[in-house]
């Protein structure tokens, strides 16, 4: 089965910068698209920045410049490096695989019902 398991959150002061990881098994990670999502207490779950298969990432206007999505077909690994931290980022964040039905392409973030597959989350904080 699919899991999804998520490393690498923390603790920062604001102009910090983390690494988020996520692990995945159970399916052919290099053929479907990936992405991370966030939620903060309260609000409705966001998409922050996606992958496909072929490397074509986009990204949520409130992050870009900022935070960079990759990953390691070799490893099964998904990465989400985090720079110039705001208190604003503040949040559990999520990796997600869409769904296969998708072919390897990304759906755009605010479509988060096409995103199949969640892992349990690692919590960014992020101090002023």
């Amino acid at each position: 089965q699919v899991q999804l398991v998520e490393s690498g959150g923390g603790s920062v002061q604001a102009g910090g910068s983390l690494r988020l990881s996520c692990v995945a098994s159970g399916y052919t990670y290099r053929e479907y698209c990936m992405g991370w999502f966030r939620q903060a207490p309260g609000k409705k779950r966001e998409g922050v920045a996606a992958i496909s298969s072929v490397l074509s990432t986009i990204y949520a206007d409130s992050v870009k410049g900022r935070f960079t999505i990759s990953r390691d077909n070799a490893k099964n690994t998904l990465y989400l490096q985090m720079n110039s931290l705001k208190p604003e980022d503040t949040a559990m964040y999520y990796c997600a695989c869409a769904a296969p039905s998708r072919g390897g392409w990304c759906p755009p973030l605010g479509v988060v019902q096409e995103f199949a597959y969640w892992g349990q989350g690692t919590q960014v904080t992020v101090s002023s």
